[in-house]
């Protein structure tokens, strides 16, 4: 399991949008305060349930944080608050309300395979990223998590 002092990032692994943006904060989170796990995972479905989520899991991002979990508009901005400059800077949108927000994203969610595709496996980490995603020891060969 992940270690609690690290937020923890849950994302589609088969998601071409979504894998793309892993790569993304993975550049730019130099301090390597995020983990990464596929919410196709047993990690992911790990976490939900130790941080009491309820329902069904979620599809697109999530992020597990301090025992909670923040998902759509609220996780992209969390992840975005952990990056290096100027991206913090995002955080702005926070004043806008979460349904509203949550609409802009759900619009995006919903066209992000049609738009982008979709892997047949989950991704395999480098050997130097391994460690900051959970289940990647777990993890075959071919690719799934």
């Amino acid at each position: 399991m992940a270690d609690s002092s690290h937020p923890v990032v849950l994302f589609d692994g088969t998601c071409n949008l979504c894998n793309a943006s892993v790569e993304f904060v993975l550049r730019r989170d130099r301090a390597a305060r995020f983990r990464f796990a596929a919410l196709q995972s047993n990690a992911a479905a790990e976490l939900l349930a130790a941080a009491g989520w309820r329902g069904p899991r979620p599809d697109s991002v999530a992020v597990v944080e301090g025992g909670r979990v923040l998902w759509k508009s609220s996780a992209a901005l969390a992840i975005a608050r952990g990056l290096r400059w100027p991206w913090p800077a995002l955080a702005v949108f926070a004043l806008v309300p979460r349904p509203l927000r949550d609409l802009v994203y759900d619009f995006v969610a919903r066209r992000r395979l049609c738009w982008f595709g979709r892997r047949e496996t989950c991704m395999v980490p480098t050997k130097e990223l391994r460690g900051r995603f959970l289940d990647a020891a777990k993890a075959p060969a071919a690719g799934h998590q």
